[in-house]
């Protein structure tokens, strides 16, 4: 898919997945849903008497398999869970060799629908026709992939069987997800107890055969990596940089959560100069030498702006240009997620290779834009690159800001909102004044005016992007205003 850098290979013969490049189907439906025709040859569900005993397939069988149903109901594979503060699922897969042999097409096009995804984007992906014989064919005259995904409408003692013979092909420290057609509690269990790694039975989404492989790969032991937000400006002027470092203020200061903004406009940043700051280092340090790029490093040429708040500012100088190749933006601002829950990327409002991979990486995407032809049609670019890209994250975010400038003709938000197919996520007015007092201090909307409606519309927006209830800022009171009062 355009786009994406994932090395996806389709090797079955029920015709590839050709993807639009910037066309969302109309549907809006992320996934397959369920499989038309699957549950006309699920079998009825088999008694543990034909669960023939054998041995372990693997040798990370966990020996405590039947835990796992202890308390189970009806549902044999439920969506891989999600860690407590929802970052464990949503981290990328590293670099694995991922072979799937299906029985079904529409399974094969689903787990190629998977490999699409940006989570997969490093992961190499195979997928075969001919389900477990297809795989302990190739198996036997190749090396096993770190993952092996098994499509089988076979059941009972033959599944289990043709299991025993991949057991005699399949390396030690390969994986198996098995997609089957029988939801039936005494068979999982004896398939966790061979080692099989998961068993999902239709319907299944994308997402949650993702979900399934990021639970196998991405372990807590592993560095923490934060949500990453992305800001840009459907062109040149619209604020964009401005509403960057108010939503990471605003996620720091009435969030209270960890927060760091990268200023990524090289060579006209004004992230330092809002927050007013003067850093001796810059971001540029870091991305001209990336290998040196550590956590001692970044920590040498990060402002702590607050207490929760980090500053990566741009030089903001003119004395050199950069020529760097996206590798470099990548590791960097991979080492930065390390640092904090939440990183804010003020992006510079240009079309480069590294811009375009930085925005379909992302976690959330804010695009914003004026309420006019030319940051209507840019925002309409992006909104359906971003979307037929990332078909499993939720669609960018739009913020109209500016809005009534006097005597200037303006798209009407309903119709801007109804041209693009998604929901203005905030509109600001225009109020010159208030936004230039908070720049000539060096403040955020929030700290200036903490109850003027764009600073309310910047809270509320850094609470959606958290996943949080925005914090309500209450009117001084009259006693407030007026000391005296006070006795």
């Amino acid at each position: 898919m355009s786009g994406q850098t994932n090395q996806a290979e389709n090797l079955w013969s029920v015709g590839g997945v050709e993807e639009p490049d910037f066309v969302l189907e109309e549907d809006d439906q992320f996934g397959l849903g369920a499989l038309e025709g699957v549950n006309d040859r699920i079998p009825e569900p088999i008694d543990d008497d034909a669960l023939t005993a054998g041995p372990a397939l693997f040798d990370d069988a966990p020996d405590a398999a039947n835990a796992a149903f202890d308390q189970a109901g009806d549902l044999i594979a439920p969506p891989a869970p999600i860690s407590e503060n929802g970052v464990l699922t949503d981290q990328p897969i590293p670099r694995i060799t991922i072979n799937a042999f299906c029985d079904r097409a529409e399974i094969a096009r689903l787990i190629d629908l998977a490999a699409q995804d940006r989570r997969l984007s490093k992961a190499h992906v195979k997928i075969e026709m001919g389900g477990v014989d297809a795989a302990v064919a190739r198996l036997a005259a190749q090396a096993s992939p770190n993952l092996l995904i098994l499509d089988t409408i076979s059941h009972g003692a033959q599944m289990l069987g043709a299991l025993d013979r991949l057991a005699e092909v399949v390396e030690e420290g390969c994986k198996v997800v098995i997609i089957g057609a029988v939801n039936d509690i005494p068979l999982f269990r004896e398939l966790m107890r061979r080692g099989v790694s998961e068993y999902l039975v239709p319907p299944i989404q994308p997402l949650s055969l993702i979900r399934t492989i990021a639970a196998l790969y991405v372990s807590p032991d592993k560095p923490f990596l934060g949500r990453l937000i992305s800001v840009i400006g459907a062109r040149g002027g619209v604020g964009a940089s401005t509403i960057a470092h108010n939503i990471a203020w605003s996620i720091s200061e009435r969030q209270e959560a960890g927060a760091s903004l990268v200023d990524l406009d090289l060579n006209f940043g004004t992230a330092a100069l809002d927050f007013n700051q003067d850093p001796a280092q810059s971001i540029a340090d870091a991305l001209v030498a990336p290998d040196r790029a550590d956590e001692v490093f970044l920590d040498r040429i990060m402002t702590r702006q607050t207490q929760r708040l980090n500053l990566f500012a741009a030089p903001g100088k003119l004395e050199r240009e950069y020529e760097l190749e996206p590798a470099a933006f990548e590791t960097v601002i991979e080492r930065i997620r390390r640092g904090g829950p939440f990183i804010v990327l003020d992006l510079p409002h240009q079309w480069s290779p590294w811009v375009k991979q930085t925005l379909l990486a992302s976690d959330d995407v804010v695009i914003v834009a004026t309420p006019d032809l030319a940051s209507l049609r840019n925002t309409k670019n992006l909104v359906d690159l971003i979307k037929a890209s990332r078909p499993y994250d939720s669609p960018p975010r739009v913020v109209v800001n500016m809005c009534g400038v006097p005597k200037r003709p303006e798209v009407p938000l309903k119709d801007f909102g109804e041209a693009l197919g998604v929901p203005i996520a905030q509109s600001i007015m225009f109020e010159p004044a208030l936004f230039g007092v908070a720049a000539n201090n060096g403040q955020m909307l929030g700290e200036s005016q903490p109850l003027s409606k764009p600073a309310q519309a910047i809270d509320e927006l850094a609470a959606a992007l958290t996943g949080r209830k925005p914090v309500e800022q209450k009117r001084p009171s009259l006693t407030a205003k007026l000391p005296f009062l006070k006795r």
